[in-house]
């Protein structure tokens, strides 16, 4: 995955395509992701570590089918359920109601089936007083509990997280954990990015860990987050 990224800023428009048409507008490329290779068996759990800038949530959204990559190819087999950032798919200026039912159309349900399962999406969100409130008012914590509810109720093969739990309150982390290994015990997929390389040892079988969008290894969770964090205390020094 590369971005072309532009050298000089514009401040409107009409200047980015003054500079465009003399050709005086300067880009530099930016490799995210470089010869990435794996392949995820139905019913495991995988989880991508590495530091900030590895390239770990880029690779979650060229999955989801959020991006397309430069090059290369992507073969999903089975729904996907994404919980990637934080109100993703959510119009603030709908209330918390209107948008259980609009994520639901995006995921691909249809509103009888969104209905069916209202009542559960919102007890689980524990968002009872608030859910016919605007989203824009909600905090970053209620709109990731909406999110992850809506995500693990809807029918789906594969549940692609990235750390957007981090902002929940323990009790409801903790919630959450119990649902993904719940999940997986049904045989769900379960793609993880965390830098709790702990919860990555407890809820994944394998962890593959990226830095600077290469692959360093690919592996049983414990051994990879070991290395890992072998690796970084020696970079520490």
């Amino acid at each position: 995955m590369q971005f072309i990224m532009e050298q000089e800023r514009t401040n409107t428009l009409k200047e980015y395509l003054v500079k465009l048409v003399r050709r005086n507008l300067r880009f530099s490329s930016f490799t995210a992701l470089d010869s990435v290779s794996f392949s995820v068996n139905r019913g495991e759990s995988v989880a991508l570590i590495g530091k900030n800038g590895s390239g770990k949530s880029t690779m979650l959204k060229i999955i989801a089918g959020v991006m397309d990559a430069t090059a290369g190819t992507v073969r999903v087999g089975g729904s996907i359920a994404p919980l990637i950032e934080l109100g993703a798919g959510f119009d603030p200026d709908l209330t918390g109601r209107e948008n259980v039912f609009l994520n639901g159309a995006l995921l691909g349900h249809r509103h009888a089936y969104m209905q069916q399962n209202y009542d559960s999406i919102v007890e689980y969100a524990e968002l009872e007083q608030f859910i016919d409130v605007p989203v824009r008012s909600y905090s970053s914590g209620m709109i990731a509990r909406l999110g992850f509810s809506i995500a693990t109720h809807v029918q789906a093969d594969i549940l692609v997280v990235d750390e957007v739990l981090a902002v929940g309150d323990y009790n409801f982390q903790q919630k959450c954990y119990g649902t993904m290994e719940r999940l997986l015990a049904q045989g769900k997929t379960l793609l993880f990015v965390s830098h709790d390389t702990e919860m990555v040892k407890k809820l994944c079988q394998r962890a593959i860990w990226l830095n600077h969008g290469h692959v360093m290894a690919d592996g049983p969770a414990t051994q990879v987050c070991d290395a890992y964090l072998d690796w970084m205390k020696g970079n520490e020094k």
